[in-house]
């Protein structure tokens, strides 16, 4: 069965198409093909009886807005779908994806959701909670913050939790809904674990040999903080729409979903093992800062034409 992969050479879909192997189709703009172009997607999809929508930002750079790839994208590879005779697609959102929450993120997520649903394709929809593994966007940015500064923070007063699904689960849970193995079309994808956010992040700091100061931050000083390091950072230390999920929780689905059959629910337990095989190398540094790219692609565009005038 050749799948088509959105977002293939994402954190999700890097590991979707590592397991599926020959049978994969990875789609992604490094492959020259943009999540609107129904021409270009209808094309790569030729052939492939499924479609797995992996494509997703969790925040906005530039012309890759949430309405943009989250929207305008998902209405796209429904179309292509259609004409490419597509039998199945399955859909990755996020666990707390609903309308009128105030988060764009969560809102287009959700838009995207209903997309898929009006589509009359056969279709799987998971709504996965907080995502684990190689080159993702929690131990990854913990890891890095906790190397760089002396303290951590944690959000309000109140402790939230938080399920976090292994991506190696995440991946068998794709395969059986690409394998049609699950029955309903919406269903909440959740890790065997469940512990407080605090938790979790002095667990990854301790796997990475830190031990930080911890201090408590009300939601709005989160909030701020993502904001100010969206703007200055190319990888912002915490997102607009992470500092959403750490206010509120990733345990349960928004709004309720059924969970998976028991056979097919991730098992993989929140292990130091499969932290420690998460994380990244290095810390945040000046490269990570916008000006800093922009100075020296400033300074490599000046030196250039200097260079070819010394010839």
């Amino acid at each position: 069965m050749r799948t088509a992969i959105t977002g293939g050479t994402g954190f999700v879909g890097r590991h979707l198409a590592e397991r599926l192997g020959a049978g994969a189709v990875p789609i992604s703009r490094r492959s020259g093909v943009d999540i609107t172009d129904v021409d270009a997607l209808a094309s790569a999809f030729e052939g492939c009886q499924v479609v797995a929508h992996c494509a997703g930002i969790n925040r906005e750079l530039g012309d890759q807005t949430f309405q943009r790839v989250h929207v305008e994208g998902t209405r796209a590879v429904v179309e292509a779908a259609r004409r490419a005779g597509v039998q199945r697609i399955v859909m990755v959102s996020f666990l707390r994806a609903r309308p009128d929450c105030g988060s764009a993120y969560h809102e287009s997520k959700w838009q995207a959701e209903q997309i898929i649903r009006e589509s009359g394709i056969p279709h799987t929809i998971l709504k996965s909670g907080m995502i684990y593994g190689e080159g993702d966007h929690m131990v990854d940015h913990v890891t890095r913050a906790v190397r760089t500064l002396p303290f951590f923070w944690t959000v309000g007063f109140r402790e939230r939790t938080a399920r976090p699904v292994p991506v190696s689960d995440a991946v068998d849970v794709l395969v059986a809904a690409i394998e049609g193995r699950i029955v309903e079309p919406t269903v909440a994808v959740m890790g065997a674990d469940e512990v407080t956010l605090g938790e979790a992040i002095r667990r990854i700091a301790r796997v990475a040999g830190r031990r930080p100061m911890y201090i408590p931050m009300p939601v709005w000083t989160v909030r701020v903080l993502a904001q100010l390091t969206e703007w200055v950072m190319i990888v912002p230390l915490v997102a607009k729409a992470q500092a959403q999920m750490l206010s509120e929780g990733v345990s349960e689905a928004a709004p309720p979903a059924p969970e998976l059959p028991v056979g097919l629910r991730p098992s993989r337990p929140f292990s130091d093992e499969r932290i420690r095989a998460a994380l990244p190398d290095g810390r945040f540094g000046a490269d990570d800062l916008r000006i800093v790219r922009w100075w020296r692609s400033r300074s490599a565009a000046v030196s250039l034409p200097a260079a070819r005038g010394a010839d």
